[in-house]
């Protein structure tokens, strides 16, 4: 099932004309797990039964911005943040299961200091602290079911939901709040409800 979604993905990233999948594909990500450790972090994935919401691959990706930074293209967050990495991934999950994230793509995720910090990450950013993912959504018009989530369920999940003016999504389980183009919730797609 999620072969046929990257599929499906693909197709549709090319469809789109414009939006471009990030270059760290599958290939490249064997070649980097050949001289790093992943197994303990992969079998974390399993028995909390969130392995395969996203692909290995794409849940190892580090900033976008790795080769500018001269940093790894994948990382595999702390022990200490698996926690947050198994709450956010539930996170993505129900949101797949209810179909608001029907096709989307991870391209960055855990980011030690130092690259977050070259990248422009925010600095207490959630991708060095917690957990978080940006994702791109090929396709995306409308933000309304999304927004309707974190309105009505995002303080029980501790939802962030950002959206960054490149049109990245950003969602993590460190926090409920959410933010816009300049960074301030007053930017956001999404109103806090009244």
């Amino acid at each position: 099932m999620k072969h046929a979604r990257m599929l499906a993905l693909a197709g549709a990233l090319l469809a789109a004309g414009g939006a471009q999948g990030d270059e760290r594909d599958l290939w490249m990500f064997a070649q980097w797990a050949g001289d790093h450790q992943t197994r303990p972090f992969r079998d974390m994935l399993v028995d909390a039964r969130v392995y395969g919401v996203v692909p290995i691959h794409q849940l190892l990706r580090s900033a976008s911005d790795w080769r500018l930074c001269q940093a790894s293209p994948f990382a595999v967050p702390p022990a200490s943040q698996w926690p947050a990495v198994r709450s956010t991934l539930a996170l993505v999950q129900r949101l797949d299961q209810l179909g608001i994230l029907r096709q989307f793509e991870v391209v960055s995720a855990y980011r030690e200091p130092r690259l977050n910090a070259c990248a422009g990450g925010a600095r207490d950013s959630a991708h060095t602290r917690a957990f978080a993912v940006d994702l791109l959504l090929p396709g995306w018009a409308d933000p309304n079911p999304l927004c309707s989530f974190w309105q009505q369920h995002g303080q029980a999940w501790n939802m962030g939901l950002g959206r960054y003016p490149s049109g990245r999504i950003h969602l993590d389980t460190a926090g409920y709040r959410t933010w816009g183009g300049d960074g301030s919730a007053g930017s956001s797609f999404c109103a806090k409800p009244s």
